[in-house]
């Protein structure tokens, strides 16, 4: 039964009446379903069908950490109740929230990943003290960071201490590093889209499924 249990203990679950089909109880062994349209349950919660690609947006809160295993932490991975094991796309670090792609496909997982695809991320940041003109284009323009120079980014201001970024790359912390070249730090960093996925309203520690037309969107980027 996609992989969840052995087919003697599936056959007990339906007996058992403990299986739903697109919200309908299911009694009868043997009864087909399509793992590209149906949706089934296991007492109440959804199967993911190992041939079925997965993508889900998830609103991460402080104090997770994206990774599928880190002894002693929070994991993203945590806030999901899904019988499917899917991966985070890229990172935020501990203390960061917002946008996280997770899914099973690899190559979008690829694609979404690597700089040289151009697919933007974009940040709201707050830091500890009024933030200069002067810092907002230094950061803009590109700056030294890790051996070599960021990649010219997006910038709008929300206000003295809150701005927007857009950027087309991802090195490890790269704001907060930014940010701190310019004599300031971060206090909140917030990632609210990835290429055409908003973070929208959803709320902190929650997750849906990409709909249709955003996953179309994704892919053919």
């Amino acid at each position: 039964m996609a992989g969840r249990c052995s087919r003697r203990h599936g056959e007990k679950y339906i007996t058992d009446g403990l299986v739903k089909v697109n919200g309908k109880i299911v009694t009868e062994l043997g009864t087909k379903v399509d793992p590209e349209k149906d949706r089934v349950e296991i007492k109440g919660k959804p199967v993911v069908f190992k041939q079925a690609l997965v993508y889900i947006a998830l609103n991460k809160p402080r104090g997770y950490v994206t990774s599928c295993s880190q002894p002693g932490d929070k994991i993203v991975l945590d806030l999901l109740n899904i019988s499917g094991r899917v991966y985070p796309v890229g990172r935020l670090d501990k203390d960061s929230t917002g946008l996280l792609l997770l899914t099973n496909d690899g190559e979008l997982h690829h694609r979404l990943s690597h700089p040289s695809f151009d697919h933007e991320k974009e940040y709201e940041v707050t830091v500890a003290n009024p933030i200069t003109d002067k810092a907002l284009l230094n950061m803009e323009q590109g700056m030294p960071i890790l051996g070599t120079k960021t990649r010219h980014a997006e910038i709008k201001r929300i206000s003295p201490k809150r701005f927007r970024i857009v950027l087309k790359e991802g090195k490890n912390r790269q704001i907060r590093r930014m940010v701190g070249k310019t004599g300031n730090s971060v206090t909140r960093l917030k990632r609210i889209r990835i290429a055409n996925i908003k973070l929208g309203g959803l709320a902190t520690g929650k997750w849906r499924y990409l709909t249709e037309k955003e996953k179309d969107t994704l892919l053919k980027s």
